[in-house]
């Protein structure tokens, strides 16, 4: 079945298939908020082990789908050789960094607003930063998209796929941690779930962004896929660790990160 899908991917126009790929992303995103038709709470341990669980999912996909390509296509010996990593990287940082610091969003175990100020509800706030997660992960799989169509040997439809799959897993619990902080906000379920859902709908459309951009400027791949793993790095540390650090759940936190990198890494080891 997994090569059946290969094969009909490889099949297609590579942007269409980028959109499929993300648009699967993003349904894994809308299954996770629909537990909200279910749910009204959830329980804070739980939670915050899957929160670390998709830290770890983020940063592996970061260094073996991303990183490590980059660098593997990148021409020259020694420090030559990693600069467009290395620039890639810092770009995706700074990126993230600068929507982090305009965009009005509100992380669901703060209370303080970040970006410029806003007159937005809490809920609009909430949505956003789950958001900002997701514009690195469908730019990622995009990239990826992009590097096999321009016949980049060390891209390949499997390495993508499996990235897209990594990236599903963890967008569950994203689902989940936008809609029920808003169900338990008041709001009903159905709007808890439109507005989970649409936390993620940013990732097909830079999902084709990031297809579309390495297709037409080819030499920019190795730094396109460093800048995703720059973006995904810069969202862990910054946004989505420490919200697992608010209720004494450390150590379940930290092993939802350790199981998070051990799925995605034998998930691309293995398939990519």
């Amino acid at each position: 079945m997994f090569q059946d899908l290969l094969t009909y991917l490889e099949s297609i126009d590579p942007i269409l298939a980028a959109f499929y790929a993300t648009l699967f992303t993003w349904l894994v995103t809308a299954l996770g908020a629909s537990f909200v038709f279910f749910f009204k709470n959830m329980n804070r341990t739980f939670f915050d082990g899957m929160l670390g669980f998709t830290g770890g999912v983020m940063v592996a996909a970061s260094f073996w789908s991303l990183l490590a390509p980059s660098i593997e296509m990148s021409d020259g010996e020694g420090f030559i050789k990693v600069i467009p990593a290395a620039i890639g990287f810092a770009l995706g940082a700074l990126f993230i960094f600068t929507l982090d610091k305009t965009l009005p969003h509100l992380h669901i175990n703060f209370k303080e607003t970040e970006g410029i100020k806003s007159p937005w509800q809490r809920t609009t706030l909430l949505t956003l930063a789950i958001t900002l997660h997701n514009i690195p992960e469908g730019l990622a799989v995009g990239v990826l998209f992009g590097g096999v169509a321009a016949g980049i040997p060390e891209a390949s439809i499997a390495g993508a796929v499996t990235l897209a799959i990594g990236i599903g897993i963890q967008n569950f619990p994203e689902g989940i941690a936008v809609s029920m902080p808003l169900r338990r906000m008041g709001m009903s379920r159905r709007k808890s779930f439109m507005y989970g859902q649409a936390s993620a709908i940013v990732e097909p459309i830079f999902g084709v962004l990031g297809a579309a951009a390495v297709i037409f400027f080819t030499p920019i791949l190795p730094y396109a896929l460093a800048f995703a793993a720059g973006a995904m790095i810069y969202v862990v540390v910054e946004e989505v660790i420490p919200e697992t650090q608010q209720a004494n759940n450390t150590d379940i936190a930290t092993l939802g990160f350790i199981g998070g990198f051990i799925v995605m890494m034998v998930l691309d080891v293995a398939l990519g």
